[in-house]
Formats: C-alpha cells, structure tokens, sequence
C-alpha cells in the first residue's frame, strides 16, 4: 500500500479533469493533467530529503512524517478556491508521497539485494500496478457522485489508516547502530557517494528516460481514450484492463528472475518496447491515422507488460551496489528518475491532442536510449572483471 499511495493518488483524480477544468476556467483539460505533473515534482523533492532523514531517524518515523505532509496537501487541495493552490496542495502532497515511495524500496534494501530484491520488488510491486486497475473507477464513481474535492478526503482517510498500520504492523529494518546522523553536509557527502556509482546513475537515468512516456499516457490516458477513440464512461475499463498487465509482469518477474537473471530481462523489455513502438509509429506514417482501438490497446498492454519488468529490475540494478546507504541510495535513484521523467512526460504531454502518436515515438526514442545506456553499464562491468 506504501507503494500503491502514490499512484492512487495520480490516477484518481484522472477521471476529475473534466470537473477541474470546468470549476477552474482552464483552457483545456490538458492543463489539469499539470496537477499530475507538479505532484511528480513534490515527489521527487520528498524522495530527497526524507530518503536520507530515514537513514538517520529510522524507516518508521520517516514514514510517519513524509505521510502527515501528505495530510495537510490534502487539506490545502481539498479546499483549494485557484488553480494555483490546488497545484500548491499537489506539491506538498507529492513531497509528504516521497517517503513511502522512497522508503519501501530502502526497506526492501535493508534486506535484500540483487536478484532476491528485484524478486521481492516484483511482488511489492503487484499492489503498486494493481491499483491503478480500480483506481480511475473509485475516482469517477467519487468524482460523479460528490465532486473532485471528496477525493482529497479519501486520500486523507487513506492515510490515516496508513499512519495506524505502520505503527502497529510494520517492523523497522534499520537498526540504531547503523543510523547516520542527518545534516545538510552529511546529504551532500552520502549523495556524492551515491553519484560516483555508475550502475545507481545510469540505471536511475535510464528507467527516468523510459518512465516519461508512460507518464504521459497516464496523463493523457482520459484524452485518448474517452475523446480520441470516443469510448465514454468505459474509459476506466480500459485503462483497469491495461493496467492490469502491468501486475501481470511484476508477477511474472518474481517467477522468472532468478532463472533468466535481471540483465537478460531487462534487454529482452527495452528491445521490444524500441521495435514495438518503431511499428506503431509507422503504421501511423503509412495509414496518416491512429491505431484502431484494439490494436492499440494490444499494444499499450505489451508497453505495460514490458515497463512493468523494467521497472521492477532496473530498480534492483541501480540499488545493488548501495547497501551501506540504502536510504539516501534510493532517495537518488527515485528522485533522479522523476526529475528526468518529468519533463519528457510534458513534453510528450503537449503534442497529444488529436492524436495518441507521440506516446509511442516517445517509447522508440527513450526505449532506445535506455537500451543504450543499460549495454554500455553492461560492457563496462563486465570490462571491469576480465581486468
């Protein structure tokens, strides 16, 4: 669930751009998708500061903070009068998410490592991607029936229940004797420990590369599929089903990693991420319209499938050499992948309009230069041991 906060905190209010446009007086319902965008922002900030403040005070305590932040954004988006201080209330709820977000993998980290993390990460990671399955039907049955503002207060009950179940369930991981003391100086010296590692940088780079475009599709998901391919209310259908295959590969993943290993993997998603994409986007250039809606919606499950396996194990490639600092470790890799796949995303973002295209040239472009990225980390490393 710590995992799950914040995509149920994005794809709720998908289904309320409509109603936020509206209240707001936005020009297009595009411009509400930067409520999405901001609280990336948030996240990436919290994942910073309150990765590395575990490493001192403790995984739970650090919980407990990062979700109380998380309350008051609520409070401050729920009663938002301007479009300004709901993005201000998705900030702050973004930076309070940078502790569950961050924390869970330095949690999964302080006991595993290497393919046993990836493993565990993949079925963490299932409730991760099955939320977002009911996720946009909780938020249009919330949104239709008592408004976008309720949302926040379902977060917030949320919460809450999270707040009482860390403290009574989950066990802290970090013993006393290996806690850092916190100070703007020790940050900065652990963060420079962590940037000198090549696989935390390049695979933090990599997986940020190739998560902008599916940002994007999820910000653009209600544009696509309820206006460009004029499928209404069954839009949260379609977007559940899609979703699900991404629980389907972080289920597959935990089965399979350990027999075909993390690297193998993550070659055989990113080469068919490229080439799939590359077909799309063609088919586009030769026909000069969208995908039909079932081949396009073939499509985006294989994209999922294929992003659920990355990022499960990319993850796990960028952690591994980072155990004596598992908390600021993962504090980088999160908050180096959302600074990167933020503005991709926006970028993406802008030219979806009349047409789904630039969703998938933007997976032929980042799925290459991921791909590219991951062979040379591999050639290096293994470079290094024949030395």
């Amino acid at each position: 669930m710590l995992m799950a906060m914040a995509v149920l905190a994005i794809n709720m209010i998908l289904p309320a751009f409509s109603q936020i446009t509206s209240e707001f007086q936005l020009s297009s319902p595009a411009k509400a998708g930067l409520t999405v965008s901001f609280l990336y922002l948030g996240l990436a900030l919290g994942q910073i500061i309150l990765g590395p403040i575990s490493d001192s005070i403790g995984r739970i305590a650090a919980l407990k903070i990062g979700l109380s932040i998380f309350l008051v954004g609520c409070l401050i988006a729920g009663v938002a009068q301007s479009f300004q201080v709901l993005i201000l209330g998705q900030i702050i709820q973004g930076f309070g998410l940078g502790a569950p977000r961050v924390i869970t993998l330095a949690l999964l980290r302080d006991r595993f490592t290497g393919a046993t993390m990836a493993k565990a990460m993949s079925f963490v990671m299932v409730m991760f991607v099955v939320a977002p399955t009911f996720a946009p039907y909780v938020g249009l049955v919330v949104a239709t029936s008592f408004g976008w503002r309720m949302l926040f207060v379902l977060y917030g009950v949320i919460g809450i229940l999270l707040v009482f179940i860390i403290h009574f369930r989950l066990p802290e991981t970090l013993s006393k004797n290996r806690r850092h003391a916190f100070s703007p100086l020790s940050l900065l010296q652990a963060l420079g420990k962590v940037f000198r590692s090549k696989d935390a940088v390049g695979y933090a780079i990599a997986l940020g590369i190739v998560s902008g475009p599916f940002i994007a599709y999820l910000n653009s998901s209600q544009q696509v599929f309820m206006f460009q391919y004029e499928l209404g209310d069954a839009y949260p259908t379609v977007f559940a089903i899609l979703s699900m295959w991404l629980g389907a590969a972080s289920f597959v993943n935990g089965k399979i990693v350990d027999t075909l290993g993390l690297e193998r993997l993550v070659t055989f998603a990113l080469v068919a991420v490229t080439l799939i994409s590359g077909f799309a986007v063609a088919y586009h250039f030769v026909t000069d319209q969208n995908l039909p809606l079932l081949a396009f919606i073939g499509y985006m499950g294989t994209i999922l499938f294929c992003f659920g396996l990355l990022v499960s194990n990319l993850n796990a490639l960028a952690m591994k050499s980072l155990a004596n600092a598992a908390g600021t470790g993962a504090a980088f890799v999160g908050a180096l992948t959302t600074i990167i796949s933020l503005p991709v995303a926006i970028l993406i973002g802008d030219f979806v309009s009349s047409s789904a295209l630039p969703i998938a040239i933007g997976f032929v472009f980042t799925g290459f230069l991921a791909l590219m990225i991951h062979i040379f980390l591999q050639y290096h490393e293994g470079a290094g041991h024949d030395v």
